[in-house]
């Protein structure tokens, strides 16, 4: 599973894509996956609604037991996303944060990665 995005990146959408990965792509048990900021060119996101999200309920089932991955290569973004991944480490032991999709595909052991759009 992959979730992009693009252009700027503010709490309000990070927000919606906390919800998305809840409510639309993980109804049941959801495969490995990875949220893919490195294409991602502003970050209007605030050090404190990180470390709200990261004590919330992980959005994806099976946080203890799958391999979740942020890709960041901007250096704010790279210190955001690590922020979550201390806030919320008990809550999300599986998860990972990388600088490019390579070092993601590599941890998830993805060779020839092919993604579909959901419906």
């Amino acid at each position: 599973m992959l979730l992009r995005v693009e252009g700027q990146l503010s709490d309000e959408l990070l927000a919606e894509c906390y919800k998305a990965i809840r409510d639309l792509l993980c109804q049941d048990r959801c495969p490995p996956g990875f949220f893919d900021l490195s294409a991602v060119t502003q970050f209007a996101v605030s050090s404190e609604f990180v470390r709200q999200l990261a004590k919330r309920e992980p959005a994806m089932p099976d946080a203890s037991q799958r391999l979740r991955i942020i890709a960041v290569e901007n250096t704010t973004g790279f210190g955001l996303a690590r922020m979550f991944h201390i806030v919320g480490e008990n809550a999300r032991p599986m998860l990972q944060v990388v600088r490019t999709m390579h070092d993601a595909l590599v941890a998830l052991g993805v060779q020839s990665p092919h993604f579909e759009p959901l419906e």
